[in-house]
C-alpha cells in the first residue's frame, strides 16, 4: 500500500493544492520561474498539506480557505530543501538534478528566498494574527535548525539532545505547525489545536529518525539519491551516532573515512554495515516507536471521526516504510 492510498478521499482537494502551488511560483523573471517549477515537478509527498486537510476535519473544512495556508506550509518546506541542498552540496534530490547542480548556488538561494516570500504572500490570506505568529516562529525555529546543522557538520562529538533538537527544527515543527494551522484555519477548539500539534510533533521526530535509517539501510533507487549520504555530507545522525558511541572503531573509521571527504564507495559501504551491525539501527527504531506511541495518544484525545483515523494509519504507515 502507497501512503497516499490512506487519504484518497482527499484527493480532489489535493489536486487543487497542487494547481495553486503551481500558479504560486509563476514567477515573472524566467529563471526563477523555470527553477522553482523544476522544484515543483519533481514531485514529493505533499504530507504537509495533507495533514493541514485532516487537521482541519475537526473544525468547519472549507478548502477554498484551507488551500491557501495548505500552500503557505508546502512552500515553506520546498524553500528549505532549497537551501539545505546548497548547505549538504547535493547534486540529487528524489532521483532528479538539484537547483543548485542545474543551475547554481546563487540561483538556488535566490530561488528559496523568493519561494519562502510566496509562503508568506499565501498566508496573508488570513486575518487570524495567531496563524502568522506561529508560521513567522516555525520559520525562525527552521532556520535555527539549518545553522545548527552547518554548525555541526563533521562534527563527530555530538550527543543525543542536540540530534533530537535539531531534527525538532528541521522536520518535526513543520508537521505539528501542519496539523496544528489546519484545525485552527477551520476554527476547531483550543483543546484540539493542542492535540493535533502533539501528534504533529511525535509522527515529525518518528518520520525524521526512519528517514536517517533508511538513510544507511536504503538502496539509491529506493532513496533517489545515494545511501549514506548523510555521512558524506558530515552529518551524523542517530544510527551513527548510536554506533559511534558504543564502538570506539567504528567512531575512528568514520573519522578517518571522511577526513578527505571523499571516500572510496567500498570504505562508505563498510561503514554503512558496521553501523548496522552495531544496533545503531534497532536502537533507532526503537525510538521512533516511541515518539509514535506519543503521537497514538495524542490521537486517542480527539473526537473519533474519519480523519482521526486516517492520521492513526499515516502514522502507522511511516513506523513501517520500508522506502
Amino acid at each position: 500500500m502507497k501512503l497516499a492510498d490512506l487519504y484518497m478521499y482527499l484527493k480532489p482537494d489535493i489536486k487543487k493544492i497542487e494547481e495553486e502551488l503551481e500558479r504560486s511560483v509563476q514567477a515573472e523573471h524566467p529563471v526563477l520561474r523555470e527553477a522553482s517549477l523544476h522544484l515543483l515537478q519533481a514531485g514529493g509527498k505533499r504530507i504537509r498539506p495533507v495533514f493541514v486537510l485532516l487537521g482541519a476535519k475537526f473544525g468547519h473544512y472549507d478548502i477554498e480557505r484551507l488551500k491557501y495556508i495548505a500552500v503557505s506550509l508546502e512552500l515553506i518546506h520546498m524553500a528549505s530543501l532549497v537551501h539545505d541542498d546548497v548547505i549538504d552540496d547535493a547534486e540529487i534530490r528524489r532521483g532528479q538534478k538539484t537547483i543548485k547542480a542545474q543551475w547554481d548556488n546563487r540561483v538556488a538561494m535566490y530561488t528559496g528566498d523568493y519561494i519562502f516570500a510566496k509562503a508568506i504572500e499565501k498566508a496573508a490570506f488570513f486575518e487570524n494574527e495567531d496563524i502568522h505568529h506561529v508560521i513567522s516562529q516555525t520559520m525562525l525555529e527552521m532556520c535555527l535548525g539549518e545553522i545548527e546543522q552547518i554548525r555541526d557538520q563533521f562534527n563527530w562529538n555530538q550527543n543525543l539532545k542536540i540530534y533530537l533538537r535539531r531534527i525538532k527544527r528541521k522536520t518535526a515543527l513543520l508537521i505539528a505547525v501542519s496539523c496544528m494551522l489546519g484545525a485552527i484555519s477551520a476554527g476547531a477548539s483550543e483543546r484540539d489545536q493542542r492535540k493535533l500539534f502533539q501528534y504533529g510533533y511525535n509522527v515529525g521526530m518518528s518520520y525524521q529518525i526512519i528517514d536517517d535509517i533508511l538513510d544507511f539501510t536504503g538502496t539509491e533507487k529506493e532513496l533517489g539519491k545515494p545511501a549514506g549520504g548523510d555521512l558524506m555530507q558530515g552529518n551524523v545522525t542517530l544510527p551513527a551516532l548510536y554506533a559511534m558511541c558504543h564502538d570506539q572503531k567504528v567512531f575512528s573509521d568514520i573519522q578517518a573515512l571522511l577526513v578527505n571527504k571523499s571516500p572510496d564507495p567500498e570504505e562508505l559501504k563498510s561503514i554503512l554495515e558496521a553501523v548496522e551491525t552495531s544496533g545503531g539501527i534497532e536502537y533507532s527504531k526503537d525510538i521512533s516507536r516511541k515518539y509514535l506511541r506519543k503521537a497514538f495518544e495524542a490521537l486517542d484525545g480527539l473526537p473519533d471521526i474519519s480523519a482521526g483515523r486516517s492520521l492513526r494509519d499515516i502514522a502507522q504507515y511511516i513506523g513501517g516504510r520500508k522506502h
